[in-house]
């Protein structure tokens, strides 16, 4: 079993920053690609990146693509999701997730094993 925790989520200005961290319990994730997804009210949960199990490997959705990194660091079981140049549309509750059954950082949300809670952003205009 793996236990996710993000945080770092909160209010912020269009334009503004924020970085989310989930850290991961239960069993170490160095071996494991991690996404993030994010879901808006009344939408379904989208891919927002996703990083290899070595972070050498990103990939991300194209309306995060020059705004948004994602990084990991293994030897504290924690990625990271820094996001810059927020707009009102990045609002939405977003959730880590651990991908146990695949080598490969992935963009479909059916192929991770575990998700955390996750935590609120709200981009005000």
């Amino acid at each position: 079993q793996v236990q996710l925790v993000e945080s770092g989520g909160g209010l912020v200005q269009a334009g503004g920053s924020l970085r989310l961290s989930c850290a991961a319990s239960g069993r170490t994730v160095s071996r494991y690609a991690m996404g993030w997804f994010r879901q808006a009210p009344g939408k379904e949960r989208e891919f927002v990146a996703a990083i290899s199990r070595d972070g050498g490997s990103t990939m991300f959705a194209d309306s995060v693509k020059g705004r948004f990194t994602v990084s990991r660091d293994n030897a504290k079981n924690t990625a990271y999701l820094q996001m810059n140049s927020l707009k009102p549309e990045d609002t939405a509750v977003y959730h880590c997730s651990v991908r146990v059954t695949g080598r490969f950082p992935s963009s479909d949300r059916r192929e991770y094993d575990y998700w955390g809670q996750g935590t609120q952003v709200t981009v005000s205009s």
